[in-house]
């Protein structure tokens, strides 16, 4: 599998990640890359769907905090970076077609129809350079694998055909470290914000926190607490209760990196 790692040290903003997606030259992970640039997970609707999918995201704003909307049928989204195509510039794609993935792509452009939109929703990524500068590991990040993720027994807020559970990513922390990461990550809610669930897993229907339903393992160490952040890949697991005719997304851990700077989405 590949991820992040040495061989990606000079990609350092958005646009240079974007076009090295674009030339296939990055699989697998963003977390690492582009310091300091903010990252987002995607969905594309057709334009039928496109409301409700709104109005779910302001249902669940932990889960799916609306960064960028682009206009049906137009792959840039010109606030969120220069040279920027929804089609083309992230590392995995997911097709979607009642309800299920059928297929992971490269690119999208062969699927690309008139009537998408693209909903760029803030990324867990984001708030890691953060809680990195106060010296909190990220396990997946140093471990060069992509954020464990599972579906919880928590449900979003339905919202026209969109219903589903929370999905949750986890880090683990020392509990100095967790605590931390609650004043850290609270400055960031267009970035999902503060953990909404802190050790007992169980409590929130994850069975077994190194068996994630998506991304990867880490290792967990014994002084260690499960950490949950509220996850954009929430919308996929709407997508499958939803039963949608046909969805993009990004693949889970494969972000869109924008030319938009994680500061300016902080809170003071």
């Amino acid at each position: 599998m590949e991820t992040a790692s040495a061989a990606h040290s000079g990609l350092i903003d958005g646009l240079s990640v974007r076009r090295a997606c674009r030339a296939g030259a990055v699989r697998g992970t963003t977390a690492g890359l582009a310091p300091g640039f903010a990252q987002g997970n995607l969905v594309i609707l057709p334009v039928a769907d496109a409301t409700d999918f709104l109005r779910f995201a302001q249902a669940n704003p932990r889960p799916c905090p609306l960064i960028g909307v682009s206009e049906a049928g137009d792959p840039h989204l010109p606030a969120l970076g220069a040279d920027l195509d929804v089609r083309t510039d992230l590392p995995g794609y997911r097709i979607w077609r009642d309800g299920e993935c059928v297929a992971e792509v490269a690119d999208v452009r062969q699927f690309w129809r008139k009537d998408l939109v693209s909903f760029v929703i803030g990324c867990s990524y984001s708030f890691e350079e953060a809680l990195l500068e106060d010296g909190v590991e990220i396990r997946h990040i140093s471990e060069g694998v992509k954020v464990p993720m599972f579906r919880t027994g928590i449900s979003c807020a339905p919202a026209g055909k969109f219903r589903g559970p929370l999905v949750v990513s986890m880090r683990p922390l020392k509990p100095a470290d967790a605590i931390r990461a609650i004043q850290i990550t609270s400055r960031y809610p267009a970035m999902h914000g503060a953990p909404v669930h802190i050790g007992l897993p169980q409590q929130i229907g994850v069975a077994d926190v190194r068996r994630p339903d998506y991304g990867d393992a880490v290792t967990v160490r014994d002084d260690e607490l499960p950490v949950f952040w509220a996850c954009g890949v929430t919308p996929q697991a709407a997508l499958v209760e939803s039963n949608l005719p046909f969805a993009i997304t990004h693949s889970p851990g494969s972000m869109l990196v924008t030319d938009v700077k994680n500061r300016s989405y902080a809170v003071i």
